[in-house]
């Protein structure tokens, strides 16, 4: 818990700077959110699917054919009743025609130098129609297909008005005073406004990296609502009279929003600004057809691509076509904008930003975090935190995908990515900090003990230990020199502490070779103990490994100091060992106090152990083992040496020799000589003396001279025993006398 509430403490810091960060919305997360439904739209674009929508665009061509840019409003003129003699359903300027036209007879005469021919001239020219007059006439006309002429809306506080052409109703509220106003706007010529069946706002306005991701569907002159060119000429194409727009938030009208606008049999959500995010299909050739083929081309040739079709006109000559950026395209003329607005409003296929989307954006971070966190305190290696911020984070992207995939909702992936990644970079950071300080704790602590594989176990597994005491299966060690006091007369301190260091380091590595671990040295004595702190299954065997392994190193030591004492013609001295074994549960762990502790084990398998370490010498064997021990580490090369009571305890044990490992235990002639013995054993506990003592003889005959201290010490007892029997009660049992 010490180390995870840090982590805590910073995770939730890092979740509530975020948390209040998304709330904030600064600009540069605004903007990435943005960038990411950008690249959401590239990768799938709107499938463009064919409705009763053209663009008609004055292009380069077409004013290399018909004339520079403007032309005379009788030519614009022609253009509409060309395309009402097509069968075109409405049609749409997303152009202004806010003076009069300069081309008109009466208008360039004043431009002339005045003269008697000029004088003539002029009485004919003035006889002319006025061209934004013709223009008029054409719009009102009854043969003409209904006309929706644009305005430009200003920031300004000028004077200019544009005349209502439709009703808006309001189903809740009136939003108006929520909606940002314009202070006047750029109408067309009043003559032109009059004759129009519907006036709607040309306003495109960018976000502020320039691009256009949203379309205004009413905006807000003065204190009135005007529709939009997209949303008027929808109108105006379903014979509609009013705009019925949707509210919620609140009785009043300063806590309204929209939410829904309807206009004829359509209904269209829109943010509470009642503004729809554009899904854009990109480049579609078929959308659009040149100005100059509807003005020349034959009737057959174009008129499926008219008839029945809303359509808005616009220019798209180089230099003229004050173009947009979109997600799609650098430059968009607007009103290819608006036809794709008014495509998406037939066909019902929206992106929706839903009022929801922040709050299940911060939900995901909060969540993801906490998930995140909790799996960093709990794990004690890196790999699983990350994991799961990969998944958490594929998650996030996933889901955000098929939201846009298949129900055109706009979820943002990447803030909530970077929040995950800083929660996981700072907590795992911190943790990795307090991790690499216990390992290193770790190390400190058991580069005495262990070897340096098991310590770095250790390091990198810290869960596998538990410090400051508990109760385990153990096998424990005593290794002590016989007669260390007669060898150590004649040598200096140097001298001795030198035999002591040669003799230590490599028994000691042969115990941590092993896996075990050494608690202490104690002058010639060494104390060791296996499956601490790390588990070990087969700690009996691997000990009994070891204590074979140390009886073979011993010998190759001998050899070599009997040769370093020849060369320095002094005597040689030999060293001989005991090891007693011990298997059975202590108490193990950091033990000591506070100004002072070991890592240790204590326990009454300690004492047997210590006991059994004592008894070698008795005996006459290297090594001395308790039945535990025996029991857990079969097929070793065992000879039972006695049933004993050692001191201090009351309950009897069997004890064991262990002469070698598993290849001589299934060499014939050890297993003769264990049958042997075991049978002058088994005379022995039966009491018949005579018999016992033959066999006992016969093995003390038939040993190496490794077990003639054992054998000479049964023929000693039974001698004994046989001048003073102990009687019917005698168990066979010897009772340890040493301390």
């Amino acid at each position: 818990m010490a180390r995870r509430f840090p982590i805590l403490l910073i995770s939730g810091a890092v979740i509530a700077l975020a948390v209040s960060l998304r709330l904030l919305d600064p600009l540069p997360v605004v903007q990435l959110r943005l960038t990411v439904f950008d690249m959401f739209q590239r990768l799938q674009p709107r499938s463009y699917s064919p409705v009763p929508v053209r663009v008609v665009e004055i292009d380069d061509e077409s004013l290399s054919r018909a004339g520079q840019w403007p032309w005379p409003r009788t030519r614009i003129a022609s253009l509409v009743e060309r395309l009402s003699g097509l069968g075109a359903v409405t049609v749409a300027f997303a152009i202004v025609f806010a003076e009069p036209d300069r081309t008109t007879p009466a208008t360039i005469m004043q431009s002339w130098p005045r003269s008697p021919a000029l004088d003539r001239l002029a009485m004919d020219l003035s006889a002319l129609p006025d061209h934004d007059d013709v223009f008029a006439r054409t719009l009102s006309s009854p043969s003409s297909a209904p006309v929706v002429l644009g305005f430009s809306p200003t920031r300004g506080t000028g004077t200019g008005t544009v005349p209502v052409k439709f009703g808006f109703a309001f189903s809740g509220s009136d939003p108006t005073r929520m909606l940002a106003p314009h202070g006047s706007a750029v109408g067309n010529l009043p003559a032109l406004e009059a004759a129009a069946q519907g006036l709607g706002s040309l306003a495109v306005q960018p976000d502020l990296d320039g691009i256009v991701r949203r379309a205004a569907l009413v905006t807000r002159v003065g204190d009135r609502l005007y529709p939009s060119l997209a949303l008027e000429t929808l109108r105006v194409a379903q014979g509609a009279s009013t705009f019925i727009a949707r509210t919620s938030g609140g009785s009043s009208p300063d806590e309204s929003f929209l939410t829904h606008i309807k206009v004829g049999d359509i209904v269209v959500p829109t943010d509470n600004q009642g503004e729809i995010w554009l899904h854009y299909t990109g480049d579609v050739p078929e959308r659009s057809l040149s100005a100059w083929k509807v003005l020349d081309a034959p009737d057959a040739e174009i008129q499926q691509l008219i008839e029945g079709h809303i359509v808005l006109v616009g220019v798209s000559a180089t230099g003229l076509g004050n173009s947009r950026a979109t997600p799609l395209n650098p430059v968009e003329m607007p009103a290819s904008i608006h036809a794709q607005a008014v495509e998406q409003m037939i066909l019902g296929n929206f992106l929706v930003r839903s009022e929801w989307a922040d709050g299940l954006e911060m939900l995901v971070v909060v969540g993801l975090s906490v998930l995140l966190t909790w799996v960093i305190t709990l794990s004690q290696r890196a790999l699983p935190g990350v994991l799961s911020t990969l998944a958490a984070t594929g998650a996030v992207w996933s889901g955000s995908w098929l939201a846009f995939e298949y129900r055109g909702i706009l979820l943002d992936p990447l803030y909530p990515t970077v929040s995950i990644i800083a929660v996981h970079v700072l907590a795992h950071s911190f943790h990795y900090m307090v991790t690499e300080r216990e390992r290193r704790r770790v190390r400190l602590a058991f580069a005495r003990y262990l070897a340096p594989a098991v310590v770095e176990r250790l390091a990198q597994h810290p869960e596998d230990l538990k410090l400051g005491g508990e109760t385990r299966e153990l096998t424990l060690m005593f290794c002590d020199i016989r007669g260390f006091t007669s060898l150590a007369e004649g040598m200096s301190a140097e001298e001795l502490t030198g035999v002591i260091s040669r003799f230590n380091t490599p028994m000691s590595q042969e115990i941590l070779d092993t896996g075990g671990t050494i608690d202490k040295y104690m002058g010639d004595a060494i104390m060791a103990f296996w499956n601490a702190p790390l588990s070990d299954p087969d700690h009996a065997m691997h000990a009994c490994r070891a204590a074979l392994a140390m009886k073979r190193r011993l010998v190759e030591l001998q050899q070599v100091w009997r040769l370093e004492a020849n060369r320095a013609q002094r005597t040689f001295k030999e060293i001989r060992i005991g090891i007693g074994l011990n298997s059975g549960p202590c108490c193990v762990g950091n033990l000591g106090s506070e100004q002072r502790f070991d890592y240790s084990a204590l326990g009454d398998p300690v004492n047997v152990a210590s006991r059994l370490e004592q008894q070698t010498k008795a005996y006459g064997v290297d090594v001395l083992v308790g039945e535990d021990t025996r029991r857990r580490a079969e097929g070793l090369a065992w000879l039972e040496i006695d049933r004993i009571r050692v001191r201090g305890r009351n309950a009897v044990m069997t004890v064991f020799a262990l002469l070698g490992d598993e290849h001589m235990a299934r060499e014939s002639g050890f297993q003769d000589a264990r049958s042997r013995h075991d049978r002058a054993l088994a005379a022995y506990r039966e009491q018949e003396w005579a018999r016992a003592g033959a066999l006992f003889e016969d093995c003390r005959q038939g040993c190496d001279g490794t077990m003639e201290r054992l054998y000479a010490t049964y023929l000693d007892r039974i001698d004994r025993l046989r001048r003073s029997p102990p009687g019917a009660h005698w168990d066979g049992v010897f009772q340890q006398h040493q301390s």
